[in-house]
């Protein structure tokens, strides 16, 4: 009865808090999400974490020790985030950071509120073009503005919640179908919605890309990198967080058409200058 009562009074306030946190753009994002977790919340802490991983990284010399590259990403970086605030205008107000940390790891990320990090391994080992890095940068910064990170917070709260209330009315059974409601959520809910974010992020990156200046056709080189670099070996992808390579390759190539007229307004206003 009590769980069945705290349902009831919180449905309305699950139903306020359904929005969608950026403006469609060109490839048409319009998902609706659930934000229960208060944005500040989500941002401060995001940027103690940066402040502290690039604290860390810069006391072992591994911060931005290389000035060719890391002027490379930063200017590709920057350019990217003057296209954000068609997505959302408050953007160009949130303080952005962009650092590159000296590491092996194939990886790159943009947390919320703006604060970028790419490893040296991820355009090392993959030979990114200064396209292909922009694929994966905005990636990353769609990441950021479609605020994936306080979403997820936002249904662990929310699916939290409801396992425990499964669990205190099972009596006996309370374990096992505590377990089995755990396990349920997070194989149809938390996974899969997190295939849908990164898919959201290719996509809106690729426009990003595009906008920016930089040739959106070249964006699924980077997974086709990717196959290569694993040889092969990706994981089931209804287990993953992460859609398989080949699934984000035709996403992005069936994107491509929507956003190639910026691109090419964007390189013919170039060369008229």
């Amino acid at each position: 009865m009590l769980t069945r009562l705290a349902l009831t009074i919180a449905f309305p306030a699950l139903l306020a808090a359904c929005a969608t946190s950026t403006a469609p753009g060109a490839v048409g994002i319009q998902r609706q999400q659930l934000l229960v977790v208060p944005a500040e919340t989500v941002n401060a802490e995001a940027a103690q974490g940066f402040r502290q991983l690039s604290s860390a990284a810069s006391g072992k010399g591994k911060l931005n020790n290389d000035p060719v590259l890391t002027r490379r990403v930063r200017d590709i970086g920057f350019r990217l985030i003057k296209e954000a605030p068609v997505f959302r205008p408050d953007a160009a107000q949130w303080a952005w950071e962009i650092n590159v940390f000296d590491s092996d790891e194939v990886n790159a990320f943009c947390a919320p509120g703006g604060k970028i990090g790419v490893f040296t391994g991820l355009v090392r080992k993959l030979q990114l073009t200064d396209d292909e890095l922009a694929a994966v940068m905005g990636h990353e910064i769609a990441h950021a503005l479609r605020e994936h990170s306080r979403e997820q917070l936002s249904q662990q709260t929310l699916s939290g919640a409801v396992v425990q209330g499964i669990a205190a009315t099972a009596g006996e059974n309370a374990g096992v179908a505590g377990a089995l409601a755990g396990a349920g959520a997070q194989l149809f809910l938390h996974l899969p919605f997190s295939r849908d974010m990164e898919l959201e992020a290719d996509v809106m990156g690729l426009e990003l890309m595009a906008r920016a200046g930089y040739d959106p056709r070249q964006a699924p080189q980077v997974w086709r990198k990717m196959q290569r670099l694993s040889g092969g070996q990706e994981p089931v992808q209804f287990f993953s967080t992460h859609p398989n390579s080949a699934n984000r390759i035709r996403q992005l190539e069936a994107n491509v058409p929507k956003v190639l007229p910026l691109y090419e307004a964007r390189a013919a206003g170039t060369r008229r200058r």
